[in-house]
């Protein structure tokens, strides 16, 4: 049996850093056991839906690293979706139901005041052939809903009834199906809830571990009763915890908050970004992997804690400098060229600012720093003008290398008396405007005799 997984969002907005953990989770675990991803979007509604969004989401995953093997588009799989109803239809697992929702709503309201469970009554179970035609010749049409399996002989009488599975993340779950009404598949005007397409196109794409939020975990029971009535086999299911945000916030597609694109767009790594959605809230410390298959290592669905996890975005820009640090010259070259740093001095540059990055884009400033001129906007005390003369004044001859720095301030404490910050702040901000960032020892070969003499206040 090849493992198979799908990732199944629906293309209503762009996914954020939750959907991509459940995207990751289902590739991380493909990767994990040699098998397949289907990216699977579900594209029923059809006013929400948007081709656009399929585009975003499947550039976004790319971006990521995650490569499908297919990718469906529910929309276009209707033949298929009918054929499941008529299936159930003729099993008598499927049946039609004409109220409207204001009757649904009283009929709920009835049963909580005689302190019954909130759950439909059945009552379109009851209906006789002349009813249904009465029906519809006042112009009603059905919704239909599936008859759960939750009673002995009569449907009218539920029992508790428990739905078991070993959850690959939670262990051991259930559901009592007699406590739940019986969910309605396909709407008055023919069109499908999500939970019938899901479970048609999972028995067709032969999908055996079904990984997603947790908030479906009451889902599960209903769709394992749902596989079962189809006479299909059911696939494994996995339940992690949702991402909320600092203040314990849903994350939503519709505000674009935390989308990919946008983390993208600040110059986030997708590896940084991987390593937290994966990572957190489980019991591993979340700590950057340089790639996909030393991530996989890593995971351990069974290692997510039940309860929801805080996602922080300054987490993320702390993965991302771990990660710009560990990153070598050559895997940088290409995309270091377009910020304009090339030539002879890009490798030792790179090496030399690279700990002081929380992104990638951030060579732009201080390459301009090196190259062209301090950040602008330092004053100095009179005091300390006359000190930078002298100490310009002190500068070795040339070649340089990376002593050099400890050679020329030595000569200056020496001649000086300065020494700690009062000798190092003014020489910093005279060769780079900054107040923090690189080692000067590794900055001033960069800068070279007459680039360091250039800045001399």
């Amino acid at each position: 049996m090849t493992v198979t997984v799908r990732f199944a969002p629906s293309p209503t907005g762009q996914i954020h850093i939750g959907n991509a953990r459940t995207a990751l989770f289902n590739w991380l675990f493909a990767l994990k056991n040699r098998g397949r991803f289907i990216l699977r979007f579900d594209d029923t509604d059809a006013e929400r839906s948007r081709q656009e969004y399929a585009d975003q989401t499947l550039y976004d995953l790319h971006w990521l690293n995650i490569f499908p093997d297919a990718v469906e588009y529910q929309s276009r799989r209707r033949a298929s979706h009918e054929e499941a109803v008529e299936r159930l239809k003729r099993s008598g697992a499927l049946y039609p139901c004409y109220e409207t929702a204001e009757e649904l709503e009283l009929k709920r309201k009835i049963r909580l005041s005689r302190r019954l469970p909130p759950i439909y009554g059945r009552e379109g179970l009851a209906y006789s052939n002349q009813d249904r035609a009465n029906f519809e010749a006042e112009g009603r049409k059905p919704h239909w809903r599936f008859r759960l399996p939750n009673y002995r002989r009569d449907p009218f009488d539920p029992v508790r009834t428990e739905i078991t599975w070993t959850d690959i993340v939670r262990g051991r779950e259930m559901v009592d199906l007699g406590s739940l009404s019986d969910p309605i598949l396909v709407r008055e005007d023919g069109t499908y809830l999500y939970t019938l397409p899901s479970v048609a196109d999972d028995i067709e794409f032969g999908i055996t571990h079904v990984i997603r939020g947790d908030d479906h975990v009451t889902n599960t029971g209903v769709q394992i009763a749902l596989f079962q009535a189809l006479g299909a086999t059911v696939p494994a299911f996995g339940h992690h915890n949702l991402l909320t945000t600092a203040t314990g916030e849903g994350l939503s597609k519709r505000t674009g908050a935390l989308s990919i694109r946008s983390l993208r767009e600040s110059g986030l790594e997708p590896m940084a970004i991987a390593s937290l959605a994966v990572l957190t809230g489980t019991s591993e410390n979340v700590v950057p992997e340089s790639d996909m298959l030393k991530l996989a290592e890593r995971f351990d669905p069974a290692a997510t804690s039940r309860s929801a996890s805080k996602f922080d975005p300054d987490d993320l820009t702390n993965l991302n400098r771990a990660i710009i640090q560990a990153m070598p010259f050559e895997a940088l070259r290409d995309r270091l060229v377009a910020y304009g740093v090339m030539g002879e001095k890009a490798e030792p540059f790179w090496m030399a600012i690279k700990g002081n990055l929380d992104r990638v884009q951030d060579v732009t400033s201080w390459w301009k720093i090196v190259t062209v001129r301090p950040e602008p906007g330092v004053t100095f005390s009179a005091e300390d003008v006359a000190f930078l003369r002298e100490a310009f004044d002190l500068l070795p001859e040339e070649p340089w290398e990376a002593g050099t720095f400890k050679e020329w301030t030595s000569a200056i404490r020496e001649k000086t008396g300065r020494k700690g910050k009062a000798l190092f702040m003014p020489l910093r901000l005279a060769l780079t405007g900054r107040e923090s960032g690189p080692e000067l020892a590794d900055l001033l070969p960069l800068l070279g005799r007459a680039g360091t003499l250039a800045r001399r206040p």
